[in-house]
């Protein structure tokens, strides 16, 4: 397998280095955090002349190192590796939950490991570097328990850019794959459509599923595999907790609002799925729910329903979602209020919703997904919501034709999918 550049992330690495906080991975288990850790930057320290006795890697998850999960040993070995107050020393530390004890956890005693994490930040010549995630321990713990002494580098399953790079075959080609099997990296890996789909319902199931079970003890509970299907199987619409609950219930079993909120909040904490806000582009406020939810790995969301339903369009609009947020934007779903008429031919005010508002810094654009648009009137039913929007930022159209950038009448950028996710500048063409 090719080795699969991952600038993007590496070079949040290098503009945090020695910056005298924690730097915390984050991510989806499997994305690829100790890949970029312990290969990509330390490629980079030692291509910048750091020699290997100040990069202090330590794996442990990796049996070699199992007496450094004792909070004592790893800080007793620490201490002996630091011997030079002058020269900066690197720090890795990958899989840090193997060194927090259960009785920690349960008894809610003060984590050893914090404070050895902690001590390390009072020295100068000390750069730390920290991923974990499992079920004692999601990554989103590790960056909550440092709090402001922690400075988060988010990493995402692969975008399609970067799967591309690696992918032996044409673009169209790698989309129909992409869409398909998501973007883990180790699926790039597997050969044939069966051990990809194994490898995908292994991750779902084995892993990113009894993480969350076993993290918050929720054995013999059927309905967060429930809600997984059902999350799955609504990307792209509007829900709320209340609206699934009725879902259950429907279907037989008792849950309620809250269980289902809290639910979701464990999977969005395992950053198995993210939520799109509804904005009120004119009014300049947030709208309560319901919101909509998307999966950070399309292949993920493909096997929680057993690659039974694949919608292009809604697949489609995930993928965009995801694109937005690896380029660092903030997302809501769009929402614009104008004055209409009714059937009676009453004046009203009529709310039109798209698909993204997104904003990163002073910039914002509005982007529309459209599968396709073979005729005017498709056209006209897709930007409708943009009509309405009469602010001067750009507003685009992404299709899934094959088709040249271009401008329609109204102003709105018209490209297609493949050059919105291999042009990094696609949203200022």
């Amino acid at each position: 397998m090719k080795e699969i550049k991952r600038d993007l992330y590496l070079n949040q690495l290098i503009d945090r280095r020695e910056n005298g906080l924690i730097k915390v991975i984050t991510g989806i288990r499997r994305c690829g955090k100790s890949y970029l850790l312990f290969n990509l930057y330390y490629d980079y320290l030692k291509n910048t002349g750091v020699s290997d006795n100040r990069i202090i890697k330590i794996a442990l998850d990796d049996d070699d190192n199992k007496e450094l999960r004792n909070p004592d040993n790893l800080s007793a070995y620490l201490r002996s590796r630091i011997t030079d107050e002058k020269d900066m020393y690197y720090v890795m530390l990958d899989e840090a939950q193997f060194a927090i004890s259960e009785d920690e956890l349960k008894k809610n005693e003060p984590i050893r490991l914090y404070g050895i994490l902690n001590s390390l930040l009072r020295k100068t010549n000390v750069d730390v570097y920290i991923t974990g995630s499992n079920s004692r321990f999601l990554s989103s713990d590790v960056l909550t328990e440092f709090r402001g002494r922690g400075d988060e580098v988010r990493i995402y399953p692969l975008s399609f850019s970067e799967f591309f790079s690696v992918y032996d075959g044409d673009k169209y080609e790698a989309f129909t794959e992409y869409s398909t099997y998501g973007g883990l990296p180790l699926v790039l890996a597997r050969k044939s459509d069966a051990d990809k789909v194994k490898y995908l319902k292994d991750n779902l199931n084995a892993t990113y599923l009894k993480d969350v079970v076993e993290r918050y003890k929720l054995r013999g509970d059927v309905v967060m595999n429930t809600l997984v299907e059902i999350l799955a199987s609504a990307i792209g619409s509007l829900t709320n907790p209340l609206k699934l609950a009725n879902t259950f219930k429907s279907s037989g079993i008792n849950t309620n609002e809250n269980t289902v909120s809290k639910y979701i909040s464990y999977l969005a904490n395992a950053f198995i799925i993210n939520s799109a806000e509804r904005y009120d582009v004119k009014g300049k406020k947030y709208i309560a729910s319901p919101y909509k939810y998307y999966f950070s790995d399309v292949g993920v969301r493909n096997a929680a329903l057993n690659f039974r339903q694949q919608e292009r369009t809604h697949i489609m609009e995930n993928i965009i979602y995801n694109e937005l947020l690896v380029r660092g934007y903030s997302v809501d779903v769009g929402v614009v209020g104008y004055t209409g008429k009714t059937s009676a031919g009453k004046r009203t005010t009529i709310h039109s919703e798209g698909d993204f508002v997104c904003n990163l810094g002073s910039k914002r654009y509005y982007i529309q997904s459209a599968f396709a648009i073979p005729d005017n009137e498709k056209m006209t039913q897709e930007t409708a919501s943009l009509d309405h929007i009469d602010d001067s930022f750009k507003k685009i159209v992404v299709v899934g034709d094959i088709i040249k950038p271009w401008i329609n009448e109204k102003g709105y950028v018209i490209m297609s999918i493949y050059d919105f996710l291999l042009n990094p500048d696609s949203l200022d063409m």
